[in-house]
């Protein structure tokens, strides 16, 4: 049998098959990446409270670098977000070549058919928390991340299985730091979304047939305008008509997950989403008709900026805050480097600090980064995430996991678990050099300044002379679980 090797990961398609055959080459990828920035000796804040520096550092990335602090302050924290703006002009080849051999990340859709649904979990997972502890496109990544809650589509349902791995990189990630508009577009014509929210059978074969409302109601209550936007359950049945005809094939051999409209199975009457009239006989047109409305509608500007300010701000963002980014997508149609541009100058951004509980996923990528760690990002750190309640792709229901702290107390044990294990060494391909880390630092003292973004104070340092070695427990402290 002549197979090739997507035809064995097809019949093969395992954990153990990945340890067996790429595991390894990936694993010296990443440590190589880990290395670009391993020379000191490196800078840290000698400040008793957060500075602009590290208040910068902590809410644009994963987490502060060895080397991060210097090189800000060398740039300045204005240029710094400027780039981060911009990622398009970051060279980012050491995130590139430890991702490169996750193969499907580039496979197009159709082909995504032909792996094992679980095989494919398995590489875009770890490509995200590759991507969100090696790569220089820091505030990119992190935006990724934002969408992808925003947009939720769980992994587990139907087709998604294989067409989310498509749905982040054609979709999240083409157009995370784009304009909102083409990005919502991209989601309406997701296939993925198109199963996920049940828009492929949203159809009308006779007069008397209702359209499926599921994806109309979510695309007003979690994607544009939010619950409280103005929208009628009038309007979700208008726009549920209006969306009626697109489909995905998924029963069909030749291109299946193609997303196709059938203009037999649309309502083309006359419409009236709120309080605009749609004419019939429009056809496909009229999703864009409907995507115009809700984009240009003021509670869509404010409901974006209240969740950006809660993600970047603090949980209970400060309504002047929202007002001034909700300004910016309006002014700008939606740009969203504007809208940030705006938020990160904001008088509420520069003085919140310390006020964020950092997600699982944002700590475990902080404490990689933090610390220099070398690793291949397999399955242990992936099955942390999964113990603390935030893997990647497989929260169930469309709202997407919370951005409020509350829900994410309960994951304290198991950081403490994550910190102990690290600290001894217990990490399957995870090796921190903590006795380099404090040399190049110039001791403890600078370490744990550098993991805390200020200098700690007696009761912090007194805790962490008790623990071996000394820096580790700065991992778990208060401090270093807030940004």
């Amino acid at each position: 049998m002549n197979l090739t090797r997507r035809g064995f990961l097809q019949y093969a398609g395992s954990a153990g098959v990945l340890a067996a055959s790429g595991c390894d080459v990936l694993r010296g990828q990443a440590w190589l990446a880990g290395k670009r920035n391993s020379g000191g000796p490196w800078l840290a804040p000698q400040g008793d409270s957060v500075d602009d520096i590290s208040h910068v550092l902590s809410r644009l990335t994963y987490g502060t670098r060895p080397g991060d602090y210097a090189r800000v302050k060398a740039l300045g924290v204005e240029a710094f977000i400027e780039e981060q703006l911009a990622p398009e002009i970051i060279v980012d080849h050491y995130c590139e070549y430890a991702v490169r051999r996750l193969e499907t990340l580039h496979c197009p859709a159709v082909e995504l058919f032909e792996y094992k649904d679980t095989f494919l979990l398995g590489e875009i997972s770890r490509a995200t928390l590759l991507r969100a502890v090696y790569s220089e496109r820091q505030l990119y990544e992190v935006m990724v991340g934002f969408w992808t809650d925003h947009f939720n589509i769980a992994w587990n349902k139907g087709d998604c299985k294989w067409l989310k791995a498509a749905d982040d990189r054609d979709v999240i990630r083409r157009h995370a730091l784009g304009t909102f508009p083409e990005l919502l577009r991209a989601s309406a014509l997701s296939p993925a979304m198109l199963w996920y929210l049940d828009g492929r059978v949203n159809r009308r074969r006779r007069p008397d047939e209702k359209p499926n409302e599921n994806y109309a109601r979510e695309l007003m209550e979690l994607h544009t305008l939010g619950v409280d936007g103005g929208y009628s359950q009038h309007d979700v049945m208008e726009v549920a008509r209006c969306l009626t005809g697109w489909t995905v094939r998924s029963e069909q051999v030749f291109g299946k997950g193609r997303v196709e409209f059938h203009p037999e199975l649309h309502d083309d009457g006359p419409k009236e989403v709120l309080g605009e009239k749609i004419p019939g006989g429009r056809g496909e047109k009229d999703l864009d008709e409907v995507l115009r409305i809700v984009t240009t509608h003021p509670s869509t500007a404010n409901y974006l900026a209240r969740r950006l300010c809660r993600h970047f701000i603090h949980d209970v963002p400060p309504d002047d805050a929202v007002a001034e980014v909700a300004a910016a997508y309006t002014h700008s149609a939606g740009d969203i480097p504007a809208m940030l541009r705006v938020l990160f100058h904001t008088d509420a951004f520069r003085t919140a600090r310390g006020t964020k509980f950092k997600r699982p996923f944002h700590f475990l990528a902080s404490v990689l980064r933090g610390t220099q760690a070398e690793t291949d990002v397999g399955e242990p750190l992936l099955d942390y995430l999964l113990r603390m309640g935030h893997a990647p792709f497989q929260y169930p229901t469309p709202d997407g996991y919370p951005d409020e702290a509350a829900p994410w107390m309960g994951s304290l044990l198991w950081r403490w678990h994550f910190v102990t294990a690290l600290s001894q060494d217990r990490l399957p391909g995870v090796r921190v050099l903590w006795r380099q880390l404090k040399d190049q630092f110039g001791g403890d003292t600078q370490l744990i300044a550098h993991l805390l973004g200020r200098l700690p104070t007696a009761a912090e340092q007194k805790a962490c002379s008790q623990w071996q070695p000394d820096a580790a427990l700065a991992l778990a402290l208060p401090g270093f679980q807030q940004c």
